[in-house]
């Protein structure tokens, strides 16, 4: 959450559409310069005026975001384990391998959903419920 005086800054730096959508998605309002987007059409942006470790954020496309749809690159650069973003270093710039679909798609994550994956036992129990036996009360 921020301050009330942060919140107007940003409002007036952002724009009222995009603090709005921001108070939506997000819960807070952010202003900062675009770094890029990736082949998803998510944007990254970054702050340095923001607290420590809030200074980079990504801005989902879809209304249904889930993390994996963020790339290895810019997954990296965003959770500050590199200084540049893949914009500017070629290593972390997206290359198609070939066993990659040529349709960009991500596959979402099924944790805590009906399609996430359930392991089932086909191993006899090794242990049995206690069925307690009462004698009748004379």
């Amino acid at each position: 959450m921020s301050t009330l005086t942060r919140t107007v800054k940003n409002l007036w730096k952002a724009g009222v559409k995009d603090a709005w959508r921001q108070m939506n998605y997000i819960g807070d309002t952010k202003a900062g310069t675009l770094i890029g987007t990736d082949r998803w059409g998510n944007k990254y942006y970054e702050n340095n005026e923001e607290l420590p470790l809030r200074t980079r954020w990504v801005d989902y496309k879809s209304h249904d975001f889930d993390a994996a749809q963020i790339e290895p690159g810019w997954h990296a650069w965003i959770s500050y384990l590199v200084d540049k973003p893949p914009t500017q270093d070629s290593l972390l710039q997206y290359k198609r391998r070939a066993w990659e679909d040529a349709d960009p798609r991500s596959i979402p994550s099924y944790t805590l959903s009906r399609g996430a994956y359930k392991p089932y036992n086909t191993v006899k129990s090794k242990i049995t419920m206690w069925e307690p036996t009462t004698a009748e009360r004379k």
